[in-house]
Order: C-alpha cells, then sequence, then structure tokens
C-alpha cells in the first residue's frame, strides 16, 4: 500500500490570508483544495483563477478536489493549469473513464470521487485508469462535518479490490477526519486523508499534521 499521506484541505483556512495559511502546512504532503461551484454541492468556494493564485505560492503540490456540475467539460482546465491531482466526482461524469485518460494526458494525476451512498462497485472495472480513489466520509459541501462510519465498509471493499487489481491506486478519504477518525479510516484500507478543522483548527497545523500521519501509521 502507498504511504500515509495528509492532505490540509484549505477550506477550514482563512481566505483572506491564503498564502500564510499554505506556509503553516509545508509539511503536509499536498495541500487539499475544494473547488464548489453552488450547483453539483450547495455552498460557492473558488474557481480556476484562484487555484492557479494557490499554486503559485503553495509550498506542496495541489490535490484539487472538483465538487462541480459538467466535470467532463471543465476538469481538463485544471490539468492544463498544472495541478498535480484532479480529482472529479463520478456521479458528475457522463464519461469517466475518457474524462480520467483526458487528466493523465494533459499531465495530472486522475483522481475520482463517490459520494457516501455511491457504489463502489460499478467503478472498479477502471481502476486501472485511476491514480486515486477518494471515498467521502461526508456528505461533500461544507467542512465541519461528522465522519460517517457507515463508509469503513465501502473502504474496505475498495482496499480489497485495488489490492486484488495489483494496480497502484491511492485510496483517499475526506471528510471527519481527526486523530481519532483517521485510526478506523486507516485500519479500513484508506492511505490518503484530507483534514481540514482537524489541522486550521489547530493551534499549530503543522504539529496537528504530524499528530494525524502518527494515528494513521499506528
Amino acid at each position: 500500500m502507498t504511504q500515509c499521506c495528509i492532505n490540509p484541505s484549505i477550506l477550514s483556512a482563512d481566505f483572506v490570508n491564503l498564502e500564510a495559511e499554505l506556509q503553516k502546512i509545508s509539511n503536509a504532503d499536498s495541500v487539499h483544495v475544494d473547488v464548489m461551484d453552488n450547483h453539483f454541492v450547495p455552498n460557492l468556494t473558488l474557481g480556476l483563477p484562484v487555484v492557479q493564485r494557490i499554486q503559485a505560492v503553495s509550498p506542496v503540490p495541489l490535490d484539487a478536489h472538483l465538487m462541480i456540475s459538467d466535470a467532463d467539460r471543465w476538469a481538463p482546465g485544471y490539468a492544463d493549469a498544472g495541478v498535480a491531482s484532479v480529482t472529479f466526482h463520478a456521479e458528475a461524469s457522463i464519461a469517466p473513464v475518457k474524462l480520467a485518460r483526458e487528466l493523465r494526458s494533459r499531465g495530472s494525476k486522475a483522481g475520482m470521487a463517490l459520494r457516501p451512498a455511491t457504489a463502489v462497485e460499478p467503478y472498479l472495472d477502471m481502476l486501472s485508469e485511476l491514480d486515486m480513489l477518494l471515498i467521502m466520509t461526508v456528505e461533500p459541501g461544507f467542512g465541519g462535518q461528522a465522519f460517517l462510519d457507515l463508509t469503513l465498509p465501502k473502504i474496505r471493499r475498495a482496499r480489497a479490490a485495488i489490492e486484488g487489481s495489483g494496480v497502484n491506486v491511492a485510496l483517499q478519504v475526506d471528510g471527519g477526519i481527526t486523530e481519532e477518525t483517521i485510526v478506523r479510516a486507516a485500519e479500513a484500507g484508506a492511505n490518503v486523508f484530507v483534514a481540514g478543522s482537524a489541522v486550521y483548527g489547530a493551534a499549530d497545523p503543522s504539529e496537528a499534521i504530524d499528530r494525524l500521519r502518527k494515528a494513521a501509521s499506528v
């Protein structure tokens, strides 16, 4: 299994001082950038021009999570901008295999996300087309939600499928990740963890990242 990665979400950061907030997480593996369009999810955050500016000043690579409608149309633009990893939602893509291939062809890693109620089984045949599979552990759209334990069996099934396929696909979880819940998610098979409030709500975000990484690696 790929090593444990901690990707703090700037959804919980101070948007007025994003450059300074990014420097606080320089020991992270990537910065998780939540792009929301007020259509696919009931929230509006930021778009491609802001993501490009974040990329210019970030001390770590960008992990863009596109919670947007019509992903087939809009996701490739993030790859063209040089974002290291672009994750689209299966529920927002008409042709997910084609989109994953397009993202890779444009130089980004391709990730696909599933909402809590979306079954993983219909997408297992396309694991070889992905670099990362994201299992949402809350309903997408807002930070600060509680971890949904009902997603743990799906994480286990996804991990078993990845191991059985022999492909190197990271298994990411996003939502309600704390020093407590990261242990359960890691035991279920996740190895990439998105944490917002647990990092930016801490007195020292850098130390919070180290504690999360330690908890996930036990």
